[in-house]
């Protein structure tokens, strides 16, 4: 397993040669459509669902906030004294969007539907600040040129989307030049796929009642969700069990991680969505109690997809230690989270009486 996630591939077309590990690829490449994918769903979020009313921003927004806050300073405060690695604080900030969701429509189905919009908006936002913190803390060493090509590319990108009838080909090259100009430029492909998905309109192309986005996010959803994230799951996750005893969890990386993620996301979210209820600065979540809104702060630690690409970037690919210590934390916090979080919905959920269905229907 990990030598075949270890070994050296090469990649080369024209002028650009590339050789890094299959896991490398995975995370610089395939991810790159992930967030290209991420991309295209925050701008239609913003534009045309959730982020688009105003008044249901005020609560998850601030709750997403201290969501991230809260679990950073838990894991700095528990490696205070450790040997610095830089930006594994950010590891437990984030998460998982599909998880959480999915955890939340299995746990019960009488629960409001407005605890779903909660919990999608405020994901939505942690995503995006996710790839904000993945731009500002792993893009290193920038090179001016490719930078430059970057920027440029983009722009070609915008004048393209005025083009309602635009080839999706065009579009697809235009990607791919982003991501090659990324690699060389030392930018991080996660931001530059996030900011060219930016640059596809919203509006309906010729003869057809959904837009370029729609039809993108469409074509490419299904390949992200059934193929890119699994194999990016299998492997991001796995980790060695020579060795193994419970006293890795005293290590202060892996304990930062889990008690960042577990306590530090349903402390950030719940308390935050309480204060601003309290304060008026925001909205509860309509016909939703406290304990449901509570579950769902919980279900706000699974951070699995995200926080396992921002852990693999912070820790290095020799640092296999930290690697380890890394997925099990994230592990472990997620399961904990997700079991936790669904357990406490169902008990919500089975307070509720249940719906009444007129005879016949």
């Amino acid at each position: 397993y990990f030598e075949f996630l270890h070994a050296p591939f090469t990649v080369q077309f024209g002028s650009f040669h590339r050789t890094a590990s299959v896991l490398d690829w995975i995370k610089q490449g395939l991810m790159s459509v992930f967030f290209l994918v991420v991309g295209l769903e925050l701008k239609y979020e913003a534009l045309k669902g959730e982020l688009a009313n105003p008044r249901r921003l005020a609560l998850p927004i601030l709750a997403a906030l201290t969501g991230m806050v809260v679990p950073a300073l838990i894991y700095l405060a528990i490696n205070t004294g450790q040997p610095v690695i830089p930006g594994a604080w950010a590891t437990p900030t984030a998460t998982d969007i599909a998880f959480a969701l999915a955890a939340l429509a299995t746990a019960s189905r009488r629960l409001p539907a407005s605890l779903r919009i909660f919990l999608l908006t405020l994901a939505v936002v942690d995503d995006l600040g996710a790839v904000g913190l993945i731009g500002l803390l792993f893009s290193r060493d920038l090179r001016p040129g490719p930078l430059a090509a970057v920027g440029l590319t983009l722009i070609g990108l915008v004048r393209v989307g005025r083009w309602h009838s635009a080839p999706f080909l065009v579009y697809g090259v235009g990607f791919l030049l982003v991501w090659v100009f990324s690699i060389q430029s030392g930018a991080a492909p996660s931001l530059t796929a996030v900011l060219a998905a930016m640059t596809v309109p919203v509006g309906a192309r010729k003869r057809s009642k959904d837009g370029m986005l729609q039809q993108m996010l469409q074509s490419l959803h299904p390949y992200v969700a059934y193929g890119i994230l699994p194999l990016f799951a299998f492997a991001a996750a796995g980790f060695s069990l020579k060795g193994f005893s419970w006293a890795v969890l005293e290590r202060p990386a892996l304990l930062g991680i889990l008690a960042g993620l577990f306590l530090g996301k349903q402390i950030g979210v719940f308390a935050m969505a309480y204060l601003a209820s309290a304060l008026k600065l925001g909205r509860k979540p309509t016909g939703a109690t406290w304990l449901e809104i509570y579950g769902v702060a919980l279900l706000c630690g699974v951070g699995f997809t995200m926080s396992l690409f921002i852990g693999g970037l912070a820790f290095g690919a020799q640092d296999t230690a930290g690697q380890s210590d890394m997925r099990i934390g994230v592990a472990l916090a997620s399961l904990l989270s997700g079991a936790l979080g669904m357990a406490v919905l169902a008990w919500a959920g089975s307070k509720r009486p249940r719906p009444v269905y007129a005879e016949g229907s």
